[in-house]
């Protein structure tokens, strides 16, 4: 069955994803809105979602609205759905809009009450094993007995190891066949489900607090370390008018590691995504300084006014979904030259093998080499 063929009864159009739009998020070549493996999660589970009762359908990890979108299309009402990216988040009502679809759907925190009492679950398979066991063990904690998980993605992303998390949390696991690059595992009878709780790490005097599919877990990444080791021993700014910010935050461990070093400075944290969000609020909170590390989820620096900071740091992501794009970093360079003042630096840590220096050039100001190992490069960009 292809999703929208069949509803109430009558033959209508399918579904159609050419309107899908992926803005506010980056948009170029290999980026896309939708791919075989939304369909095949949506022909997967055309029947059970024809059976569920309104409000009991919930979409996971749906980049841009194909999922809950066609779900909606096709006649489901009350449809839950939780994006982590606030860009996918954005683009899930905005295309929910255009396609008169946005009283069918509800954007949601990922929490207990996003999977209770669902009896469909549409998932699009995280990268993170640890992000995947969260998710199923959040569904078999709260989700109906009953409950159906439709979980795909493409091929190339996919591991055996996915089909073991699955099993932690349920009883039966279906594997269908493959289908243009793409594949589903379709779980049932869950078991032992339990809260989302942040994993524990100690490195280098920091406690590391990271929910599933926050970037490196409960541990100092390779670059976020070299960065840390030579960040300016007294940066300017720390005031609550100018706090030192770390942008694309993660799990918090630049902003805690500003708190510790600087007792008296307040610090500033950002990120679109609201697993690092949730993480990097556990991490300020594992280290005692919560009360002057903010933590916010938000589009780039939106919230910051212009020519308002003296200090930020900044390790940009370079995937968008599963693809891997040097469109993002640009992104980020051009907010963190916006909000900051005339004189002001950005310290960045990159993969080398990305060669932004010329971005930070042209979009931020002068840029040096601080220090460099076999992967990553630490720069310094002041606002011209």
């Amino acid at each position: 069955m292809t999703s929208g063929l069949a509803y109430a009864g009558r033959v209508r159009s399918p579904f159609p994803f050419d309107r899908l739009s992926r803005r506010p998020d980056v948009e170029g070549l290999g980026l896309v809105a939708s791919d075989a493996a939304d369909r095949l999660i949506l022909d997967e589970s055309a029947a059970v979602r024809a059976c569920a009762p309104d409000g009991s359908v919930v979409v996971l990890g749906d980049a841009y609205g194909a999922l809950t979108l066609a779900a909606a299309f096709d006649g489901a009402r009350g449809v839950r759905v939780h994006q982590d990216a606030l860009a996918g988040e954005r683009a899930i009502a905005a295309n929910a809009s255009a396609l008169g679809l946005a009283e069918a759907i509800d954007v949601v925190a990922l929490d207990s009450a996003a999977v209770r009492g669902a009896h469909v679950v549409l998932l699009r398979l995280p990268r993170s094993l640890d992000a995947l066991r969260d998710v199923a063990a959040l569904i078999a904690a709260h989700a109906s007995p009953d409950v159906v998980v439709v979980a795909g993605g493409r091929l190339k992303h996919m591991t055996t190891a996915m089909n073991d998390v699955l099993r932690e949390s349920f009883a039966r696991l279906d594997v269908s066949l493959a289908r243009q690059k793409s594949r589903v595992l379709i779980a049932r009878e869950p078991h032992d489900g339990h809260d989302l709780a942040p994993a524990a790490g100690s490195e280098d005097g920091l406690e590391i607090r990271a929910f599933g599919g926050a970037f490196a877990g409960a541990r100092l990444d390779v670059g976020t370390r070299l960065l840390l080791a030579h960040l300016p021993a007294s940066p300017a700014g720390g005031t609550p008018d100018d706090p030192y910010i770390d942008f694309a935050c993660g799990t918090g461990v630049v902003a805690a590691h500003l708190a510790l070093r600087h007792p008296e400075a307040s610090v500033h944290a950002s990120d679109q995504s609201a697993a690092a969000v949730a993480s990097a609020r556990a991490t300020a909170a594992a280290n005692g300084v919560s009360d002057r590390v903010d933590v916010v989820r938000d589009d780039l620096l939106a919230g910051r006014a212009t020519a308002s900071a003296s200090f930020i740091a900044l390790n940009p992501p370079f995937h968008s979904g599963a693809a891997v794009t040097d469109r993002l970093a640009p992104r980020l360079f051009a907010d963190a030259a916006r909000v900051l003042r005339p004189g002001g630096e950005l310290w960045c840590v990159w993969n080398s093998g990305m060669r932004y220096r010329a971005d930070l050039e042209r979009l931020v100001g002068a840029t040096r080499q601080v220090a460099r190992n076999a992967k990553f490069t630490v720069t310094v960009s002041t606002r011209r």
